[in-house]
């Protein structure tokens, strides 16, 4: 089996991934091989951010990596979050901060006019080849949190093609199947398949 790195140390996002991958690869993590480093992610755009940490540990560490980068587009907000979607509210990452602040914009604005979407960027550094996987889910931001499970935006998030319930309501098999992650993921899944 086959061993790639997924550049992250983001338990939810790591099994979330293991999830959509199954036994075809062996997936691991920052911390499977030791890395400990502040990984830079200083690109305007979510590519970029996402290419700049598989390179980084592709030469650091010489391991084939992948790595994603995700934002939440708002129209209401201009585009906002966007590649700031992870330290919207600080640079602390707080998923409820960054919530919050959303919903306090987004207070008084219509359901009509609460459309957004997520998109995922997975770039993968394989023999030292830049390989770029996207995919994205448009859906509304809700007026408030709905469910538990999932993580960052999950609870004020609904997906078009789902069935009114937000990504934090659904089970990780019905969210993977449709997310933005899980479609940029599949995406990689097929071509490693195909080289394999």
């Amino acid at each position: 089996m086959k061993s790639i790195v997924f550049a992250t140390n983001n338990a939810h996002k790591l099994q979330e991934l293991r999830e959509i991958v199954g036994e075809r690869f062996e997936i691991l993590s920052l911390n499977d091989i030791d890395c400990h480093d502040d990984i830079p992610e200083t690109c305007p755009t979510i590519e970029g951010n996402a290419e700049q940490k598989a390179r980084y540990i592709h030469e650091h560490y010489g391991y084939d990596c992948f790595s994603d980068d995700t934002c939440l587009e708002i129209d209401a907000l201009g585009g906002e979050p966007g590649v700031y979607s992870a330290r919207y509210a600080g640079e602390g990452h707080d998923s409820e901060a960054n919530m919050r602040k959303v919903l306090a914009k987004m207070e008084g604005v219509p359901m009509s006019a609460r459309t957004a979407r997520f998109r995922t960027a997975v770039a993968l550094i394989l023999d030292g080849e830049l390989h770029l996987f996207d995919g994205r889910v448009e859906g509304h931001i809700l007026t408030e949190k709905h469910g538990n499970s999932g993580f960052g935006y999950d609870p004020i998030f609904c997906p078009d093609e789902g069935d009114g319930r937000s990504f934090a309501q659904m089970e990780a098999n019905e969210k993977n199947a449709i997310s933005h992650r899980g479609r940029a993921v599949k995406k990689l899944v097929a071509f490693l398949a195909s080289i394999a």
